[in-house]
Parts: structure tokens; C-alpha cells; sequence
């Protein structure tokens, strides 16, 4: 299996080895576009892989941050609370880049720049652009996704 995400589309496929589609979910990715640079709050490209999944058993909904459950549950009240925050939800797939000098180490690290795949408010409209460089998903989704994957996947973005 492997996952395709297709920046110009704003989904994501999982795919089997010989390139059948297993699954299709609507994303929302940076709304600053496509790019590798720290600090620049866009989507790298190229490829990566899941290099942790965390959040394994948390009830949809769950906060997570600094990549821990703080033990709230997003509710629209909550959101309105801390209209600023930028939410994690569910789970977490963190992306490590793959391509030495395009996403991976020095200014340009996916995982040092903390992308992830995660969970987001129902509210959060998915199928347009909208994060800071992450890729968004519906926690119904991501549990599916989350549930059928192995850390080590390898993942396309593609712009």
C-alpha cells in the first residue's frame, strides 16, 4: 500500500501495490500553497513516509498538542473559546521527507517542520485549501486511515 496526496485536487488515495484505489478522502492543505522551506506554512512535496502514528485510541474529537492528548474534546463552544488555535485532532500521521535537500534535513525537513496528517473541526471545510502546511482530514476518515496503514507508508505529495 501507499498514499498519494494531490495538492491540486485537495484529496488523498490509499492505494494498493499494483495501484488500485482502496480508499479516496477529501483534504484541505496550506492555503500558502505548495512548499519546503521552514517556517514558509506550506505542504512539501515529493515523497515521505509515516514515520509515527500517534493518538491510537483516543475518541474522535480529541485535542492533541505538542503530540499528546490534553484530555478536551473539540465541541464548537470550544472552538469559539480559543478562536486562534489551530486544531489537531483524533490522530496524528507525522510525515518524514525522504529526498535529502528537497524535504528532508537542513531548512527543508518535513518532520522537523512538524507536518502531519490529522484530524480537524467538522466545520473545517476539506476539499479546499485552508492549513498551515499540514494536510486536514475528517476524524471519521483519519480513524479509517490511521487504522489501515503501517507506520513506514510511503507517501506522494504531489503538487
Amino acid at each position: 500500500m501507499h498514499i498519494k496526496i494531490y495538492l491540486a485536487t485537495q484529496h488523498l488515495e490509499l492505494l494498493a501495490a499494483d495501484e488500485k484505489l482502496l480508499r479516496r478522502y477529501a483534504v484541505s492543505t496550506a492555503a500558502q500553497g505548495a512548499g519546503e522551506l521552514r517556517n514558509s506554512y506550506c505542504t512539501p512535496r515529493g515523497k515521505h513516509i509515516v514515520r509515527a502514528k500517534i493518538g491510537a485510541g483516543c475518541v474522535a474529537n480529541s485535542v492533541l498538542v505538542g503530540r499528546r492528548a490534553t484530555g478536551e474534546i473539540y465541541t464548537p463552544e470550544l472552538g469559539v473559546k480559543f478562536p486562534k488555535r489551530d486544531w489537531i485532532l483524533t490522530r496524528i500521521l507525522w510525515l518524514s521527507g525522504c529526498e535529502v535537500g528537497f524535504n528532508r534535513l537542513a531548512d527543508c525537513d518535513t518532520m522537523r517542520r512538524y507536518v502531519y496528517i490529522h484530524g480537524t473541526p467538522d466545520s473545517v471545510v476539506l476539499g479546499a485549501v485552508g492549513s498551515h502546511g499540514c494536510v486536514r482530514m475528517n476524524n471519521t476518515d483519519l480513524i479509517e486511515l490511521f487504522d489501515l496503514i503501517p507506520v513506514g507508508i510511503s507517501v506522494e505529495i504531489i503538487a
